[in-house]
């Protein structure tokens, strides 16, 4: 249930740029108005994520998750009854809002309700739900515009998300009533900084190339620069700090939340430069360019199936081995798709990369959140998904710049940037690799500090002190117990 929220929520990411000369032409928007219409949703989504980690810690998921839902479903309402750009790009803050509030909490409710031998599971289906959302979306928005659903035009590309948020909220009850360690404040300070600092960054790398770059874009990375750097330094003399200062003195925390940025660098941008591609200069309709992606779709479901399984055997090996197979797909890709038989050949090595999405996706949050010390795994539910929104954002903003640069090979050398990406993506992948299991044990000692799920096998609920301890952790444990008392 609360997976259905996630793919709705990633969803509305990619599903309006298919729509959008439709939206251009049916509300007599301008180039810059329709920019702002898809830049919104990510804008708002992006800023709140940390805050909400916090403000769930707080105030509890299950009421963050529905009051997120809520949000989220009337702007999705409001975008579908937009009269002009201005009332859409409202909306569409509105619904990157709910967004922010409710992804933070999905973690979070996995970590303190589904039992430890089940959790891994469960976090590959998230991951996997992530990654076809991202995928689905040109598809969906392509397949609605394209029906024409009641005359409707693209409206239908909103209202298709409502039901399912409807559904997630009527499931609501059955979610469990935790949060946080108690005590928690909400840091205001670090809240009003990520706030500024993230809406600095995106707004400018969202619409600079359309815009031509002029100067308050690059005011607004300066801006960015200076309040992120700013909540960064005060982060340790705060007494309530949105983020722990314990993600920084974690090897695995830090180096995760990195490689989820670099990964989410290439992939969103690979898809947008691929219809980007395929209708502007190949001049395929949306329906066909979202059909030709479809096997990287597909084929990302089946790889999502295996990680559990290929994660539990391999570890982090899957990380690596899914970046390189999506950079040769990239270079693989910049030489087929020039010609009319390349593009037939290109479709098994989509599916190939498509699968190595898949197990990327699936694997990649249950990692990390695994390995993550105690303190800093409630601090890493909220990092991640900010990271990758931020990547995404980047990435189609300096992908766009590699495919715009050079007219004569403009797809070639975006690949050469996406394949560039997932390489450095596997490097990153393996600084996760031979962490000894013994820092495990620091999720123990998060047990005995409280919170809403109690006793041996828990820990309070993902504040700042993890989650249910691992079938490994307690073995690390109890072994060393029973050296101590052999020692004795």
């Amino acid at each position: 249930m609360v997976l259905s929220a996630t793919f709705v929520q990633l969803l509305n990411v990619t599903v309006a740029q298919v729509a959008a000369p439709s939206m251009q032409a049916g509300l007599g928007a301008g180039p810059g108005a329709v920019q702002l219409i898809l830049a919104g949703y990510t804008l708002a989504y992006a800023c709140l994520l940390i805050t909400a980690a916090r403000l769930g810690d707080r105030y509890g998921y299950r009421r963050l998750f529905v009051a997120g839902t809520v949000v989220f479903a009337v702007g999705s309402v409001a975008c579908a009854a937009a009269p002009d750009a201005t009332w859409l790009i409202a909306a569409r803050l509105v619904q990157g809002a709910g967004s922010g509030l409710v992804a933070p909490q999905v973690l979070s409710i996995i970590q303190v309700a589904v039992p430890a031998e089940r959790r891994a599971r469960a976090m590959g289906l998230y991951g996997a739900t992530m990654g076809v959302a991202s995928l689905s979306g040109p598809l969906v928005g392509g397949l609605l515009v394209g029906a024409d659903l009641f005359g409707l035009g693209w409206r239908p590309v909103f209202l298709v998300t409502v039901p399912v948020a409807l559904v997630s909220l009527a499931g609501a009850a059955v979610l469990p009533r935790a949060r946080g360690a108690g005590g928690q404040r909400v840091d205001g300070v670090g809240a009003v900084l990520t706030t500024v600092g993230f809406g600095a960054l995106v707004l400018p790398l969202a619409l600079g190339r359309e815009a031509g770059w002029p100067w308050w874009t690059w005011a607004g990375l300066a801006v960015a620069v200076a309040v992120l750097g700013c909540f960064a330094a005060t982060l340790p003399r705060r007494p309530d700090p949105l983020i722990h200062p314990s993600v920084w003195r974690d090897r695995t925390a830090r180096w995760g939340v990195v490689l989820v940025f670099v990964f989410n660098a290439g992939v969103p941008s690979f898809t947008y430069l691929l219809f980007l591609h395929l209708q502007a200069a190949l001049g395929y309709p949306a329906v066909a360019a979202a059909l030709m992606s479809a096997p990287f779709a597909a084929a990302a479901v089946l790889g999502s199936r295996v990680a559990p399984a290929l994660s539990h055997r391999h570890g982090e090996t899957v990380l690596t081995v899914a970046s390189l197979v999506l950079a040769g797909m990239a270079l693989a890709l910049g030489l087929l798709v020039q010609s009319a038989a390349g593009r037939w050949a290109a479709v098994p090595v989509l599916a190939v990369g498509g699968a190595a999405f898949g197990s990327f996706t699936a694997s990649v949050f249950a990692l990390v959140l695994a390995k993550a010390d105690g303190a800093a795994a409630g601090s890493v539910s909220g990092l991640l998904p900010t990271a990758q929104q931020l990547g995404g954002s980047i990435g189609v903003a300096a992908a766009g710049l590699a495919y715009f640069a050079s007219p004569g090979g403009a797809f070639w050398h975006a690949m050469i940037y996406e394949a560039a990406v997932f390489v450095v993506a596997a490097l990153i992948s393996l600084r996760l690799r031979g962490q000894p299991l013994v820092e495990a044990a620091a999720v123990a000692q998060g047990a005995v500090r409280g919170g809403d799920v109690a006793g041996d096998d828990a820990v309070a609920g993902p504040a700042w002190y993890g989650s249910r301890l691992s079938r490994k952790a307690r073995t690390v444990r109890h072994a060393s117990r029973a050296g101590a008392r052999r020692s004795s």
